[in-house]
């Protein structure tokens, strides 16, 4: 009891302390609050799905605005191909400074399909809802000045939290610091990044070619949502990630399924028998050898593991699922080893396009998870090896008909993009206890501390090239649809990401 008794003390110590810097933050934005969704609802608009390149530059340029607006200096940063996404660099130095902290963010967001979004919603339109549609929420007409605006009011639309809900409350926060008159307690720079769901392919170039603007003593990460308790949370590592595009093939034209079935061998049946052999009816992988170079957990993060709020109830209440996969493993300790995920299949057509044939290929794509331990050329070879052994040949670009008629079992396994590893920061390290303590000045919660996060983000590019150890402090709230159709953002989350990012800003 005595130390439950300490640790509320020293929270309430925490709170007050910084409330005298924070306050203003939350007063500010209080008073903005229809003039700061005006600009966000303009931020989210502009489409920002990767392979549109000019709407990207759109969303680049219009950052920049915003920076230039607040007084930044700020330039876009190319890397080796121009014709790429640029990064937005913007920089504030503050006279007596000790620290330099990069403030990080990425405008692009996933591919859409707008027939899938529920009625009333649309990708690029963001529109207000007065709660979750899961929960039966209705839209409501964006508030006029003077109007109340509701913190609870759900903003639907593509990147209204991944990740553009990092790059506004990072730049609000500098702003509502500037215009409540304090002084910031580090240097800061701002890098928002234009294809991180692309696996920021060019990421590394940009930083090894601008290298000298981002020194800094640590770079702080405003991606991912809140613990699923709804309490904020510090993360000091995530997974890394590559995506596997697998094709295996049947015949070079479709054929009728009574004329040729039970003769011709199916693709689609040979890619799902593949799939099906990776794991079993608990969802353990068995790829051979994918668990074998993780890297173990070390004491402290196995006791921060076992010390965050307990949510597998909820969250099978919520999802409608009856049995998780791990054969009764936590949440936690499940996000903590390396996954194997299938993202899509296709084959032919299914519903009212369907037809009674055989299909002449069979796709899917592959979402592979990696932790601390492993790599990525050694988990995509695991891969491979697996299809060899259940007699696949595997090739990486279309068939010859040579090939075709060589081998019965032909499947095409290339990777997305270059991938990358996964990354911890050290959680005793004096900066990161200086962090959390930032964060929980701003809440009554105790704060959530998080080893490692099961998403993934290119952290491991920012450690191998520049040396950097970052953590990650997230802003939505956890049923957030990130990534698929109606993607939300709940208004609350966002007001309170800014006095986060506010307070780490203030920090000495």
């Amino acid at each position: 009891m005595k130390h439950l008794v300490l640790l509320a003390s020293s929270l309430g110590l925490f709170a007050h302390t910084s409330y005298a810097q924070t306050g203003p933050i939350r007063q500010y934005r209080q008073q903005h609050e229809h003039q700061l969704l005006t600009t966000y609802l303009a931020f989210t608009s502009i489409p920002n799905v990767v392979t549109d390149s000019a709407n990207i530059r759109r969303n680049a340029d219009y950052i920049l605005t915003l920076m230039q607006q607040m007084g930044v200096r700020g330039q876009l940063l190319e890397g080796k191909v121009p014709s790429t996404a640029p990064a937005v660099f913007g920089e504030v130095n503050t006279p007596g400074a000790t620290r330099t902290i990069v403030f990080y963010a990425h405008y692009d967001g996933q591919p859409v399909n707008p027939a899938n979004w529920a009625e009333g919603t649309s990708p690029f339109r963001p529109t207000f809802f007065d709660k979750a549609i899961p929960q039966g929420g209705k839209p409501v007409p964006t508030p006029k000045p003077g109007e109340k605006i509701d913190p609870n009011w759900r903003l639907y639309g593509r990147s209204t939290s991944d990740d553009k809900a990092g790059v506004f409350a990072i730049l609000t926060a500098y702003d509502a610091i500037r215009q409540s008159k304090l002084t910031p307690g580090v240097n800061i720079k701002f890098f928002f990044e234009g294809e991180e769901e692309a696996g920021s392919v060019h990421l590394a170039d940009i930083l090894e070619k601008h290298r000298s603007k981002l020194a800094a003593d640590t770079w702080i990460i405003g991606d991912g949502p809140v613990h699923p308790s709804g309490r904020k949370q510090v993360v000091f590592g995530c997974r890394g990630d590559v995506n596997l595009n697998l094709t295996v093939y049947g015949p070079k034209r479709p054929l009728h399924s009574g004329h040729y079935g039970n003769y011709i061998p199916n693709p689609a049946m040979k890619l799902v028998q593949l799939l099906a052999s990776m794991k079993d009816t608990d969802g353990r992988i068995l790829v051979k050898g994918f668990n074998d170079d993780v890297i173990p957990l070390t004491a402290a993060e196995k006791k921060a593991f076992a010390d965050m709020p307990t949510v597998e109830p909820g969250l099978s209440q919520e999802l409608g699922i009856a049995k998780p996969d791990g054969a009764g493993a936590s949440l936690m300790e499940q996000i903590s080893l390396p996954s194997l995920n299938i993202n899509g299949l296709q084959s032919a057509n299914v519903g009212a396009m369907s037809a009674n044939v055989i299909p002449t290929v069979a796709n899917a794509v592959l979402d592979l998870r990696l932790v601390p331990g492993n790599d990525v050329g050694r988990q995509i070879q695991k891969v491979k090896d697996h299809a060899k052994a259940q007699g696949f040949v595997v090739i990486d670009h279309e068939p010859t008909d040579a090939e075709r008629l060589a081998s019965p079992s032909l499947v095409r396994i290339v990777a997305r993009g270059g991938g990358y590893n996964a990354q911890r920061t050290s959680m005793d390290a004096p900066l990161s206890q200086a962090v959390i303590r930032a964060v929980q000045g701003t809440t009554e919660q105790p704060v959530v501390v998080v080893p490692m996060t099961g998403g993934s983000l290119p952290l491991f590019i920012f450690e191998q090239t520049l040396g950097a150890k970052p953590i990650t402090l997230g802003i939505p709230n956890a049923d957030n649809n990130q990534h698929a159709e109606n993607e939300n953002l709940r208004l609350q989350t966002l007001w309170d990401g800014i006095e986060t990012f506010a307070s780490v800003m203030l920090m000495r």
